[in-house]
């Protein structure tokens, strides 16, 4: 047997691979034609999301097998695993996207429950698609193994008349095809072109902005987020994290070693610099209660605000993801950053050396116009921004990256649900001005907080995203941009204030003051809360009626338990 794992009495696999009563347990491995040696090493669970669901995931088996190699070449045994994932793009505009977010729980749940039944000592996590990154990451947290992350990679870019092009062109082609602007024939060929590989959408949506906070939180090897799904460099990326999970095997250097409150804001902050979707100001929050760490929508908001941005990226920018890879990928974000003061680079990562020591080597690039230093910023402040008033008391947030104008005032339209406020918008049954209301699709209302991105979309494509707000209890993608306004909390279906608006109240969105508000007095509003009553959704059984049960508010996290605070005891030490 391998010297170096003499002794196994601290690892959870012990319960599963030694002593006479782990002869039934062994019995099973054996079917497997691992060796005795194999059985007697740590047990290193690799967990993907792969399927055939979408470009997002499929290239993750292969990469998988990269890590596997990094382990079983450094004296682990690895052991494959998937879980599911929803994909945005293909559940978008429709009641598919309420199985969206409740994804993220039930990946991160299937991960805890895959490890903790079979006793595995570490994790490698791979994912692609937007909530499978926070929700493997958010496992990792939860059962504190040793353990690297590593995100499967982005799309390469479409070209359409000579221009990089994603799938964020094609929903905002509807809108133009819709307003007469765009022929079939147009809508044809950038369909087919927009998304011509493996990977994950390709602009600074939700999963490249994770892939990002991966990278800056320090559960990911330095440059792993980059290289985009096709390229060969990833399987390399794989092998060393495979690796380096060996390493942490040995130190027990552990997720909450690296997911401090400095890590988070350290994740934030390029969240912000590099006009990161909204979203994470959802799965930050989460990522953090799994630790026990109070970090909340107002916590990322205030890094939001003094944070500048400077990564001119797709939805806001001009770029895509290969283009920063092209320049040195996150690490040369991060470097501007930390130059800046912006970053705590004394956070320790995976690699066992902090964010310093990681980047001491890297040299910010100065013939590029992708990433700004923090001296010459596009603008001084984050590309993300939360807002806070009497409509929404638990706060909002706005993507506020490439837009002009940063006021609104305008009569409300409301809508209680989404289907309803695309039809309007789809037979331009609106007029300029007014701010849409889209509620009653927060966590527990939607159940499931849907994104709006079919919506918005639609809006740009017709030449209104700069005419119109928006504003919604439910979320928006990644690739939203307009005057959108999500994360409205307290959300309707709990009688929160948007819940109580009606055609016509007079609403004002400053994001330059980080103000929300409706002009209507505090009597009328409680005159109007004494009168509401409770919703009932069309889920009354399956897991998305368990979900809705369970959730909590989207300014927290939009969890489904208590988290980290409430623990008596961490699968890692049992």
């Amino acid at each position: 047997m391998s010297d170096k794992w003499n002794n196994k009495e601290n690892l959870p696999s012990r319960h599963v691979s030694v002593g006479a009563k782990s002869a039934p347990h062994r019995s099973y491995y054996y079917a497997m034609g691992m060796s005795e040696e194999e059985i007697y090493q740590p047990l290193v669970g690799v967990v993907t999301t792969w399927n055939e669901a979408a470009p997002c995931n499929i290239a993750l088996a292969r990469q998988a097998q990269a890590a596997k190699r990094g382990v079983k070449d450094h004296d682990g045994s690895p052991r494959e695993f998937t879980t599911i994932t929803v994909t945005d793009g293909i559940a978008m505009g429709h009641a598919g996207m309420k199985a969206s977010l409740v994804s993220r729980e039930v990946i991160a749940d299937s991960v805890e429950l895959t490890v903790r039944g079979h006793c595995y000592d570490a994790l490698v996590g791979l994912a692609g698609c937007d909530k499978s990154l926070p929700g493997v990451m958010m496992s990792m947290a939860r059962l504190n193994v040793p353990s690297v992350f590593m995100y499967g990679g982005s799309i390469l870019p479409g070209q359409f008349k000579g221009k990089d092009v994603t799938v964020q062109d094609v929903f905002e082609a509807v809108g133009a095809h819709a307003a007469g602007n765009m022929s079939d024939d147009d809508l044809h060929e950038l369909e087919c072109v927009a998304c011509p590989s493996a990977g994950s959408c390709g602009g600074q949506f939700t999963a490249n902005t994770m892939a990002c906070v991966s990278e800056a939180i320090g559960l990911a090897l330095p440059g792993s987020a980059g290289a985009p799904a096709p390229y060969e460099s990833r399987d390399e990326y794989a092998y060393h994290s495979g690796r380096v999970v060996m390493e942490l095997l040995k130190t027990q250097l552990r997720p909450r070693d690296i997911l401090t409150r400095k890590a988070f804001e350290n994740a934030a902050t390029v969240v912000a610099a590099s006009g990161g979707s909204t979203n994470a100001g959802l799965h930050l929050p989460a990522l953090a209660a799994e630790c026990g760490i109070e970090f909340d929508l107002h916590d990322v908001a205030e890094i939001f605000r003094r944070t500048p941005y400077i990564a001119d990226l797709k939805p806001g920018g001009r770029y895509v993801a290969k283009d920063m890879y092209a320049i040195g990928g996150v690490p040369i974000l991060m470097k501007a950053l930390l130059d800046g003061g912006f970053l705590h680079g004394d956070c320790i990562t995976v690699t066992g050396k902090t964010i310093a020591e990681n980047l001491a080597d890297v040299t910010f690039p100065t013939d590029q116009d992708v990433i700004r230093t923090c001296e010459a910023p596009l603008s001084p402040t984050g590309g993300v921004v939360g807002l806070r008033g009497n409509l929404a008391p638990e706060g909002a947030l706005v993507k506020v990256a490439g837009m002009k104008e940063q006021q609104f005032t305008g009569p409300a339209r409301c809508f209680d649900c989404e289907e309803d406020a695309f039809k309007a918008v789809e037979q331009r049954n609106y007029k300029e001005g007014e701010v849409l209301v889209i509620r009653y699709e927060g966590p527990k209302g939607g159940p499931g907080m849907r994104e709006m991105l079919a919506t918005t979309a639609a809006l740009y494509g017709q030449g209104a995203g700069d005419k119109v707000a928006l504003i919604t209890d439910g979320r928006f993608s990644g690739a939203t941009r307009g005057f959108c306004i999500g994360h409205v909390g307290p959300e309707a279906a709990v009688g929160g204030p948007i819940g109580l608006l009606k055609d016509g109240d007079m609403i004002s969105i400053d994001a330059v003051a980080g103000t929300i508000s409706v002009d209507l007095s505090d009597e009328e509003l409680a005159a109007r809360k004494a009168d509401w009553k409770p919703r009932e959704t069309e889920y009354q059984s399956g897991t998305i009626w368990k979900y809705a049960q369970t959730v909590g508010s989207a300014e927290k996290g939009a969890l489904t338990h208590p988290g980290g605070k409430a623990e008596t005891h961490i699968y890692a030490d049992i």
